[in-house]
């Protein structure tokens, strides 16, 4: 999905917001070398430690610590701005003014978000988590503490309010693609293992419209920086 949408993208200046060990900037070197001058940002000096050896004997790629919400980058500096899985741990709306701010008018820009509608997530957090909690907190009581549920703080945003937000800060969506398919959730997906492969090994059958994209537990958007004025 990330393939598709930089590959008809611009090229140039490309940041990886929460770049982590760099996994997809040692992509970009090993498929497209010659198409962007990378840059990379992480808020863990350990993940920029670790592609920083990724990448290591590259001269076009920069790497440095920052937080989505405070990145020390000029204005409308970059062609690309791709941030995955970084806006469920941050905030969301400013970390989404911040890349609209260094992403250049035109620019293209690309974030994943956890899909709060998925069955799955459903079960997740409306079942699996409050049940936890209760466990938890019955075990404490009886002296015998076996399960904890700390307050993960992650987020998760339906699409057309990741939608509005983009737009509030100056950003176009363009395309949104629903991924990490999971039809049944957990005890279920054991009882139908094959027919739970079969989606998840075939993520290119996931659209953007219909039924399906309620399965995918997260999503991805691409959008473009309006014009000034």
């Amino acid at each position: 999905m990330i393939d598709e949408a930089l590959h008809a993208g611009p090229r140039g200046r490309l940041l990886d917001v929460g770049c982590g060990p760099g996994m997809l900037v040692r992509h970009l070197l090993d498929t497209r070398p010659e198409k962007f001058q990378i840059t990379g940002c992480d808020q863990s000096p350990a993940m920029i430690d670790a592609a920083t050896g990724r990448s290591k004997g590259s001269s076009n790629v920069e790497l440095t610590v920052a937080r989505v919400e405070k990145m020390p980058f000029p204005d409308k500096h970059f062609d690309v701005v791709v941030a995955m899985g970084v806006l469920e741990y941050a905030d969301a709306g400013d970390g989404l003014r911040e890349i609209a701010r260094v992403v250049r008018p035109g620019g293209l820009v690309a974030v994943t978000m956890l899909n709060p509608l998925s069955p799955y997530r459903l079960v997740e957090w409306c079942v699996y988590w409050p049940l936890l909690r209760v466990l938890g907190r019955a075990e404490r009581l009886l002296g015998v503490p076996r399960h904890a549920a700390d307050v993960s703080g992650i987020r998760a945003i339906r699409l057309t309010r990741l939608r509005r937000m983009m737009r509030e800060t100056g950003l176009t969506p363009q395309d949104a693609v629903h991924y990490d398919v999971t039809p049944l959730v957990p005890p279920l997906d054991r009882l139908a293992r094959r027919w739970s492969r079969k989606w998840r090994d075939h993520p290119e059958r996931t659209v953007s419209r219909g039924a399906r994209p309620w399965l995918g537990t997260a999503y991805l958007v691409t959008a473009r920086r309006q014009a000034d004025g």
